[in-house]
C-alpha cells in the first residue's frame, strides 16, 4: 500500500522542522562553539558538558523535562503565556525548540573541532592587517572552517529527521502539527499496518545512507576520525 496523504504530511512537516531546527542551530551553535574553542574559561568543560547531554541522555529524559519547562506550570510556559504566546508544548514552535537542544552537540562539535583547528596564526595575520573581529570571522574563520560548519548541518539535519523520544513528548501525536516521520512509523507498526510502515521506514533507511554518502564525499576527513 503506497503512503497516503497523513503519510506525506508527516514526511513534509519533518523535512520542515529539520530545516528550521538546522538554521537555527547553525546560527546559534556557530558562536557557542567559537567560544568553546577560544576560552580559556575554567567553566569550559562545564558548558561543554552541558552541549554534549543529549548525546548521553535518554531523549524521554530531556523530552519530559522540557515539557515540564514549557508547560502551565514551568518558567518558561508562564512566560510565554505572560507574553501572549501561549504554550509551546504539543505545537510545532514546541518540537522546534526540543529538536534544537537535543541536536545542539551534532552541530556545535563538528564547528568547534574546526574552529580549533584553524589555529592563531591566521587569526594574528588578521590582526595585523586591521582587520575588525567581524570581517575576521567572515573572511577567516568561515572559510576555513566551512568543512566543519557543512558536517554540522547535515549531522543536525539527518539527526532532527530521526528524533523520536523528544519530539514525542513535547509534540505528542497531532496529524499535520507535530506527527512526523518517525511518530507516524510507531503509530503504522502499533496498527500492525507494515506495508505503510515499510514505506516510511525504508525510505529512512535510503535518506541515512544518502546522508552519510554525501558526508564522506564532501568532508573525506570525516572518515578518519
Amino acid at each position: 500500500m503506497l503512503p497516503d496523504s497523513q503519510d506525506w504530511s508527516a514526511v513534509w512537516l519533518t523535512l520542515k522542522l529539520a530545516a528550521t531546527v538546522t538554521i537555527l542551530l547553525l546560527c546559534i551553535g556557530t558562536p557557542v562553539a567559537w567560544w568553546l574553542a577560544r576560552t580559556r574559561s575554567r567553566l569550559r568543560p562545564v558548558f561543554s558538558a552541558l552541549v554534549a547531554m543529549p548525546l548521553v541522555l535518554p531523549p524521554t529524559v530531556l523530552g519530559f523535562y522540557l515539557l515540564l519547562l514549557m508547560g502551565p506550570h514551568g518558567p518558561v510556559g508562564y512566560l510565554t503565556q505572560h507574553l501572549g504566546l501561549g504554550l509551546l508544548p504539543f505545537s510545532f514552535t514546541g518540537l522546534v525548540v526540543g529538536s534544537t537542544l537535543y541536536s545542539m552537540p551534532f552541530v556545535v562539535q563538528p564547528v568547534q573541532n574546526a574552529i580549533e583547528a584553524i589555529g592563531n596564526r591566521s587569526l594574528e595575520v588578521a590582526a595585523t592587517l586591521r582587520a575588525s573581529p567581524w570581517d575576521t570571522f567572515w573572511s577567516v574563520i568561515v572559510p576555513l572552517a566551512r568543512p566543519g560548519m557543512l558536517t554540522g548541518a547535515i549531522l543536525g539535519f539527518s539527526h532532527t529527521v530521526g528524533e523520536f523520544g523528544v519530539v514525542l513528548m513535547i509534540g505528542g501525536n497531532i496529524p499535520n502539527k507535530t506527527q512526523l516521520v518517525s511518530v507516524q512509523i510507531f503509530n503504522h507498526v502499533e496498527a500492525m499496518e507494515y506495508a505503510q510502515a515499510h514505506w516510511l521506514a525504508g525510505g529512512m533507511v535510503v535518506f541515512a545512507f544518502l546522508v552519510l554518502v554525501i558526508l564522506y564525499t564532501l568532508n573525506p576527513q570525516a572518515l578518519r576520525k
